[in-house]
């Protein structure tokens, strides 16, 4: 039994579209949360030879801004947190520094300051309004809201993506 023509036709071209479409971009708006007051260090920071404890209130000390997106390891919700490159600024460090990030079970992302001026880095410590925790890829993570979509596709990469950071050395 074949199928008619125009059905085939419809088809085709809807798995066209599926396949050819352009990956839109996943946009992050200034967030109307309140900025945390919790104290209690969440990651460490390493810079010039010295080591230092940040809070939660520390991050968010800078604008907090939300993206609502599908995690490519589960999580999905509204993301709140604060730009990558605010965070720095906001902790002296070096523009020209290299980071690299290192989570609980010592995966390790490196960052460049080629990455942080072609990518923007919303580092993450809010789901849906509520903190992070370390049992839900907290406490800290970074995400690439631009990327989303397509990594969530399969067609970009993943690999400067990170959760449950607990360093993050400038060098």
């Amino acid at each position: 039994m074949s199928r008619p023509l125009h059905l085939t036709l419809s088809l085709v071209a809807l798995t066209t579209c599926l396949f050819v479409a352009p990956v839109q971009a996943t946009a992050a708006a200034p967030s109307e949360l309140t900025p945390s007051q919790d104290e209690a260090p969440i990651l460490t920071l390493h810079s010039d030879g010295e080591r230092r404890p940040v809070s939660r209130a520390e991050i968010e000390s800078s604008p907090l801004h939300e993206v609502t997106l599908q995690h490519f390891e589960g999580p999905q919700g509204s993301f709140a947190g604060v730009w990558l490159d605010d965070f720095l600024d906001s902790q002296n460090l070096d523009a020209s520094a290299t980071l690299r990030l290192i989570a609980h079970d010592d995966y390790t992302v490196f960052i460049t300051p080629q990455d942080r001026e072609e990518t923007r880095y919303l580092l993450a410590t809010r789901l849906d309004g509520d903190p992070l925790m370390l049992t839900e890829f907290g406490p800290t993570m970074l995400i690439v809201p631009a990327d989303a979509q397509a990594v969530e596709a399969g067609t970009a990469s993943m690999t400067h993506w990170i959760w449950s950071i607990r360093d993050i050395q400038a060098q």
